[in-house]
């Protein structure tokens, strides 16, 4: 087998790496949306765009949050990025555009992707003539973490002699 001389060569040529991604797309080759892909490779942490552009702006100081958005808006309307709508405060992306399902932490809004497929028939009646493509569950609750943190707060306030009252 023979062995690309730059590494990553075989990636960018079949579309999958940033340089790859923005040819495929017709988009244009800058550094700052190479940054943006980077940084949103692999990443399963679901950043907003402020995130994404607070990552990337140190290396890019011209970078403007509108870039960000831009880009952002392209590689969703190309099919190369989700925008979630599970956080009612921000948007949130995710790269892993294959169908996949998500728990979300209702206390620090936390969102980790379920690679997991269920099993859902919506019966002919309730689906007013709409021809379903996919679905997407959210799972929400509190994750460990958060639950770690309520359990010291309740010994806290019980050794105070205060009421602890569990918020949803």
């Amino acid at each position: 087998m023979k062995k690309s001389a730059k590494p990553g060569a075989e990636r960018v040529k079949q579309g999958s790496g940033p340089e790859g991604i923005c040819r495929e797309l017709g988009l244009k080759l800058t550094p700052q949306r190479l940054a943006i892909l980077e940084y949103l490779d692999g990443n399963t942490a679901h950043p907003g765009a402020e995130e994404i552009y607070e990552a990337v702006s140190g290396r890019f100081p011209g970078l403007s949050l509108a870039t960000v958005y831009n880009t952002l808006a392209s590689l969703r309307d190309k099919g190369r990025l989700l925008e979630l709508a599970i956080d009612p405060a921000k948007r949130r992306y995710d790269p892993d555009t294959k169908p996949h399902h998500h728990l979300i932490c209702v206390a620090c809004r936390r969102i980790v992707d379920i690679e997991h497929t269920f099993d859902l028939e919506i019966p002919d009646a309730l689906r007013m003539g709409f021809e379903i493509k996919g679905n997407e569950i959210g799972f929400y609750g509190r994750c460990p973490d958060c639950k770690k943190t309520d359990a010291r707060k309740q010994k806290r306030d019980l050794r105070q002699g205060g009421a602890y009252v569990r918020r949803p």
